[in-house]
């Protein structure tokens, strides 16, 4: 059936929890309205945010008039506060994630808390799921001398969830139901799990997770304190840090660049991808960041997938969270969409684009790893040998680029670089390490790119490099040339280039990527909001250009649009609303790197 609608809650009112194998968004008014079970890349259990009538969530709503609320995280952790505020009263909701057990298929357990903090106050909860992205049955137990509902979806009785509670439940319409008071300082849990239908070992009760609950604040506080990094904005790069974490597998050690899929870049725009998966350039971009801070844990586990992938086969683009191939792009046209916002699509068809950058950005993170933490062995060379092989065979051919363009391929700027960053860092990392290679070759091919692309990326017209080969317009992409310290940031071309991108590209600290109503360029209808990769980009080339003061205000601002848990979408709009996939690696690792310099540059003043 139908469950009431519900308002959309904007994209920025949401925290994450988490379990390092999949998260839940969960919205200032204490609904999680979005969760994937039990992994980052399953079909959604709650999906109410792309669809508020058949999505599916989960709340937890306080009977108080007016009452405002906010969030916070407990300090070192991915534990979320919910407090609502009230004459009335005040109410409180933890709601959290245990740490994956690795071991465990389906070990995937929300634990939602609350308490009365003052007066007397009625809450009632809701447990709606909806199945297979909203689109399966499902038939639902109650188990009243175990106070227990067992949700089963008729397309796969396999994986069950489980809701338990120390408050009476009920069922109503196949949903779960409790309405209950609590008096001042009283708490009650609620918890929703995966359990395996053939089980047969005795599953934990309610009072189990109070324990977890202290030892949740251990591993992720334990896990913070490793954490090499000393200096400014120290909190800020930890709650990205964290923020990064929840985005990483622990079983495969893979890194998705969003949990979600289907939220606009434009509201009623038909932007709207599918982001659950681990991009090697993301996820390279994620692994620099941890390395950065001294997380070289996540750095060797991505390490190890990335061998076994790089053993079974060629590179590809994007992979499943466990390395298998991607599924093709699909519509499902049964959801409405983030306010209307259609079409909602699962899968992505960049997966079959050519995208050579991206041997650059995986290089340069295993240059710095063997550089920083741990010698790479002698047959990661081997494999490391291949990728510069296909970037020989392949820097000269046109392809998608880093912004996925679903028009003809080009000959881009970025791919281009990229290609030059793999061929020196693998040059650097052969030298480092005496391993054997064909030095003539590899110094001469780099050579070749880098002639090419100081030369013949450049407009005269337009005083900058381009997007692209023959191209009369700048990208944002281009702020990585002295970023990958292809280019002196005090070099006259670069201190034009920025210019360029300035005039062209800028709104106040707001960087968009390209102009697409220039030449439609990426082959797509509609606009897109301001990228907050490339504005943190931008803040970081200031900083090396010696705009200290500009480039710390700059990044001032920038942290002014992160929402109230300092968590950042992949794009902003004009108003300052976030739009697209949330939170974002990219904008989060961007972030990082944008504030390790600045630290960097402060430093020697």
């Amino acid at each position: 059936m139908k469950h009431q609608e519900r308002p959309y809650q904007r994209i920025e009112n949401y925290g994450i929890i988490g379990n390092l194998e999949t998260v839940a968004l969960v919205s200032l008014t204490g609904s999680i309205d979005f969760m994937c079970f039990p992994r980052f890349d399953s079909p959604t259990i709650f999906a109410a945010l792309l669809d508020s009538t058949k999505g599916g969530y989960f709340s937890v709503e306080p009977e108080l008039k007016d009452y405002t609320s906010k969030q916070l995280y407990i300090p070192g952790t991915a534990i979320l506060l919910t407090r609502y505020f009230s004459d009335q009263g005040i109410a409180e909701l933890t709601d959290y994630m245990p740490i994956a057990d690795v071991k465990k298929d389906t070990d995937c357990t929300i634990v939602r808390q609350i308490k009365t903090i003052r007066g007397n106050i009625t809450f009632k909860v809701n447990c709606v799921p909806r199945f297979d992205y909203a689109a399966a049955r499902h038939e639902a137990v109650l188990r009243k001398r175990k106070n227990e509902i067992i949700f089963t979806p008729v397309n796969d009785g396999n994986v069950q969830l489980r809701l338990i509670a120390d408050i009476p439940l009920q069922l109503k319409h196949k949903n779960g139901y409790a309405e209950f008071t609590l008096r001042e300082s009283e708490v009650a849990h609620i918890i929703l799990q995966a359990v395996k239908k053939d089980n047969k070992e005795p599953l934990e009760g309610v009072e189990y997770y109070t324990d977890v609950y202290h030892q949740t604040i251990v591993k992720w506080r334990e896990w913070v304190g490793k954490s090499t990094y000393k200096g400014h904005y120290g909190e800020l790069i930890q709650r990205s840090a964290i923020t990064l974490k929840l985005l990483t597998s622990t079983k495969f050690g893979s890194a998705v660049a969003a949990p979600t899929f289907g939220i606009p870049e434009t509201i009623s725009g038909n932007r709207n991808w599918d982001y659950r998966f681990n991009w090697i350039r993301d996820a390279a971009f994620t692994m620099y960041a941890f390395l950065k801070l001294g997380f070289f844990d996540e750095a060797t586990s991505f390490m190890n997938w990335i061998f076994n992938l790089c053993t079974e086969s060629s590179l590809q683009l994007l992979y499943n969270i466990d390395g298998s191939k991607a599924g093709s792009e699909q519509v499902l046209k049964h959801l409405d969409g983030y306010k209307g916002s259609k079409p909602v699509r699962i899968g992505n068809a960049a997966a079959t684009q050519r995208q050579t950058d991206i041997y650059g950005e995986l290089i340069d993170t295993i240059y710095i790893y063997n550089k920083s933490y741990e010698p790479i062995t002698f047959e990661f060379w081997a494999l490391i040998r291949k990728q510069v092989e296909c970037v020989i065979s392949d820097w000269k051919t046109a392809d998608h680029g880093i912004w996925e363009i679903r028009n003809e391929k080009r000959e881009f700027l970025h791919s281009r670089l990229m290609c030059w960053v793999a061929m020196d860092r693998a040059i650097k990392i052969a030298q480092h390490r005496s391993f054997p290679y064909p030095e003539t070759e590899w110094q001469t091919v780099r050579d070749e790119i880098y002639n090419d692309i100081y030369h013949n990326f450049w407009n005269e017209e337009l005083e900058a490099w381009v997007q692209y080969k023959g191209a009369k317009t700048v990208d944002a992409s281009a702020l990585l040339m002295p970023l990958t310290h292809f280019i002196t940031p005090l070099e006259p071309r670069w201190l034009s280039t920025m210019k360029a991108i300035d005039k062209h590209l800028r709104l106040d600290v707001l960087i968009y990527r390209y102009r697409n109503h220039l030449e439609k360029i990426d082959g797509l209808d509609g606009e897109e909001g301001t990228f907050n990769m490339c504005s943190f980009w931008y803040i970081e080339a200031l900083a090396k250009c010696g705009e200290l003061d500009l480039a710390m205000e700059s990044f001032e601002k920038m942290i002014g649009y992160a929402n109230h848990l300092g968590l950042f979408s992949e794009e902003l709009g004009k108003k300052g609303e976030h739009l697209g996939n949330f939170p974002q690696a990219f904008t989060h690792l961007a972030l990082i790197s944008a504030a390790v310099e600045l630290n960097k540059q402060m430093s020697r003043v």
